[in-house]
């Protein structure tokens, strides 16, 4: 089996540390240092043939990697095998992937015919303004932008991973709850919204998330039961009764009024969002050119041991 590395040495775990020291001679290996490189380096794998992939980074070098595919591997994408070294790594958490994988237990893994291979969709980001479409698993806008910028605070006072997320979330929801209707963090941003054939509807949204994951950091289950597919959660600003809704949202838990007091989730084939906001696609905050579409992308398999 040809195997490459993308080595990302700007990655939490491997700061500091050499891919050199512990990468076979075997083993294909780059370290680029930009998108531009990246791409070279991908195109020079799906020369030579490579069939396992490993991506040496956090969810921000899977983002880039799996963006670059369709253009470098075509419709033949490899076999993907993740080494968490990021700060958060969600979609290491989603497949199972202890925290402390090496090279060696991937290539042993490979190897074995008792592989376990899970397949992942992740979401497809298409601009209206004809930009490359972006490939991730977790997809947001409004709170969550602020949330995001918030992680990296957190990130710097020390602390990552699990941490970093209960860190985020209980000082948002401290914000939240302390701020009155026109607090920033209520008010909302404005946008448009169609889910599927639903009518578009133009309205401030305080919080709107799309995922492909089936498990996220912590138990947290915002989107309701682990499952296959798109899924959405959409909030209305300002939130209303936002403390006994975080409680349910956070726990997977449902209510009947949920709904009518502008708390949505479910499963979507399209979301179709319109804004001049930022938004977050895996931890990277993007300028928002106007008009966007959040779909499904195809399915890739990924080595989970």
């Amino acid at each position: 089996m040809k195997v490459g590395v993308v080595h990302n040495p700007r990655s939490h775990a491997n700061m500091g540390r050499s891919a050199d020291s512990w990468a076979p001679d075997d083993v294909m290996l780059v370290r680029p240092a930009s998108l531009e490189a990246l791409t070279v380096d991908l195109t020079a794998f799906a020369a030579r043939g490579v069939e396992l992939l490993v991506i040496d980074g956090g969810d921000g070098t899977i983002r880039d990697v799996l963006s670059l595919l369709p253009n470098t591997f075509g419709d033949a994408p490899p076999l993907i095998a993740i080494l968490p070294s990021g700060k958060t790594n969600v979609l290491a958490v989603d497949l199972g992937i202890p925290s402390d994988r090496s090279l060696q237990d991937v290539l042993i893994a490979a190897r074995s015919p008792r592989a376990v291979i899970k397949h992942r969709a992740p979401l497809e980001v298409a601009w209206d303004d004809g930009r490359s479409p972006l490939r991730g698993f977790v997809f947001g806008l409004g709170a969550f932008v602020r949330g995001t910028t918030m992680s990296r605070t957190v990130n710097r006072m020390g602390a990552f991973h699990g941490l970093s997320v209960a860190l985020t979330v209980a000082g948002a929801a401290v914000g939240v709850l302390l701020g009155g209707a026109r607090d920033h963090w209520r008010a909302g941003v404005p946008l448009s919204l169609a889910i599927d054939e639903q009518p578009e509807t133009d309205q401030p949204r305080f919080l709107l998330m799309a995922t492909t994951l089936k498990r996220l950091p912590l138990g947290l289950k915002p989107f309701g039961p682990p499952r296959e597919g798109l899924k959405f959660l959409d909030v209305d600003a300002p939130p209303r009764r936002l403390l006994p809704a975080l409680a349910l949202l956070l726990g997977g838990g449902d209510a009947s009024w949920l709904p009518r007091f502008g708390y949505r989730r479910g499963d979507a084939r399209s979301v179709r969002v319109v804004t001049g906001e930022s938004f977050v696609v895996d931890g990277e905050v993007y300028d928002s050119s106007g008009g966007m579409t959040v779909e499904l992308g195809a399915p890739l398999r990924f080595l989970a041991s």
